[in-house]
Formats: structure tokens, sequence, C-alpha cells
């Protein structure tokens, strides 16, 4: 069993398709925790009629607050934090905790277009996704556009994440993808829960499991399962309107945290371009 852990903000259409892959392609039973940040398109009603365990906020809090408030009623020890603007692929859960397993790992996180195998191949489908959804986004993002970028991206998607899956298998690469992070409650107790005051908090999550990494070695660094695919759909809603953060004013940056050098120390063996 896993615990899946997703905070939303309105985006009904995008919940729909969200709710609707993770339902047939999750492999393991797992129980659904959604904190809604106050959505008032029916977002929040729409994932409790779908049986979802809800935190319900009066306020829009940012990304950190919210995986800490599932983490606070989490049945699991697998614990999952997930967009939901992306798409996950067949067996995507198998297939992580499968890359955990062989390689002994507490964090671990798939592949997408934010970062891939090398520099050239992360570019290359960047600038593909770019093509197709800036110029649909001018149309919106109701179910059928949305499904629309994504068939004209993968074609059958199916195939497209088998076929990856064939080529790479559980091999990893040192690295992240923020929109989908598995990891062992163990984890908690080395590097602790999320930063509350970060909102780049996959990011900072990466540095302080090289930290621990680097001084204690108890934990590897964060990686990426190379054969595991999840499509993200990427600012899907930054230029809709959004509530400001709850929590603002106690939001610092990871530079500010870590300072430019550290951060460059710790993130020198990964190249991301978020």
């Amino acid at each position: 069993m896993i615990s899946i852990i997703a905070t939303v903000h309105n985006g009904l259409p995008m919940n729909r398709i969200f709710w609707h892959y993770l339902q047939k392609y999750t492999f393991h039973p797992f129980e659904l925790i959604v904190v809604d940040n106050n959505s008032t398109d029916g977002s929040r009603e729409f994932f409790k009629s779908a049986g979802a365990t809800m935190i319900e906020n009066a306020l829009n809090y940012s990304y950190p607050v919210c995986q800490n408030q599932g983490i606070a009623i989490a049945k699991y020890d697998i614990l999952v934090f997930i967009n939901n603007d992306v798409i996950v692929s067949p067996h995507w859960d198998k297939r992580l905790l499968e890359a955990a397993d062989i390689h002994g790992l507490d964090v671990i996180t798939p592949v997408g277009i934010e970062m891939l195998e090398n520099d050239s191949v992360t570019k290359a489908i960047k600038r593909k996704w770019l093509k197709i959804k800036n110029p649909l986004a001018l149309f919106g993002f109701s179910d059928f556009n949305l499904r629309l970028m994504h068939r004209l991206m993968y074609g059958n998607w199916e195939r497209f994440a088998n076929d990856r899956f064939q080529k790479f298998g559980h091999a990893i690469r040192e690295g992240f993808i923020g929109n989908t992070v598995m990891m062992r409650r163990q984890a908690i107790d080395k590097i602790g829960i999320w930063d509350e005051r970060i909102q780049g908090a996959d990011f900072d999550l990466y540095i302080r499991s090289k930290k621990r990494n680097l001084e204690k070695g108890d934990i590897k660094p964060v990686q990426m399962a190379l054969g595991v695919f999840i499509h993200h759909y990427i600012r899907l809603t930054v230029k809709s309107t959004r509530a400001p953060f709850a929590d603002r004013e106690n939001m610092i940056s990871n530079e500010e945290k870590w300072g430019i050098d550290q951060m460059n120390e710790y993130c020198r063996d990964i190249i991301t371009y978020l």
C-alpha cells in the first residue's frame, strides 16, 4: 500500500484527467490524500465523490505546507508527493519502487519533460512540448484540449512509456523531477519533512539529501528512474487567477537558505531545467 498526496487549487478538467490515469495505471493499492486549497470550481466535490481523503483548507497554502499536512495523516510507509497536472504511465509506482529497492534508495523520482538522460534529449523533448502546448493553450485548458496536447505529444501513450521502460529498465541517474517524488517514511528521520519556507521545495529536498549523503552517508542523493516517464503539463495555470499563498510572508528562496556557493557545490552533479 502507498499513500499518494496531491495538492489542488481549482483546475477541475485537469483533476479529472489526473484521477482517471491514476486509477488506470497505478499498480499498488493506494490511498489518495487531496489537500484542497479552497477550490471554487467543483474540484473539492469531485475528489470527495472519488473517495479521496480530504484536507480542506480555507486558504491557498504553499506546496511544502500542504505536503506536510498530507504526511501527518498518511497511513503507509511509501509516500508519493504528486502534482495534479500530471499523467502517470503504466505501473509507474511499481517501477519506481522496484528501482528504489534495486539501488537502495529512500527517495526517487521519475523522469519527464524537465529532465531526461542527457542534455540534448531533454532540450529536444522540451522544444517539442512547447511547440504543441503554446498554440493550443490559446484555446484554454478544457478536458478536450488537455487530452489533445497529450495525444499530439506522445501518440500512443502506453507504447511510449513501455518503450522507454524497455530501453532503460531500472537504470537511474542522480537528479530529480519535482512533480512526482516517492519517499520511504524512514527518509523523514534522516532529512526531515518538507521545509515550509521554500516553495521550490523539491530542489531543497535534493540538496538536503545530497548534504546528508556527504556528511553521514546513510542516504543516497535523490535519483531519477530513467525507465519511468510521467507527463507534466508544466505551469499549466501560470496565467490563471490564483489566490496568493496565505503563508507567503514566511517564504524564502533556496538561494537565501543555502547561498549560491553551497548550492553550486551540492548541485554540480545534476543538470536541471526547472
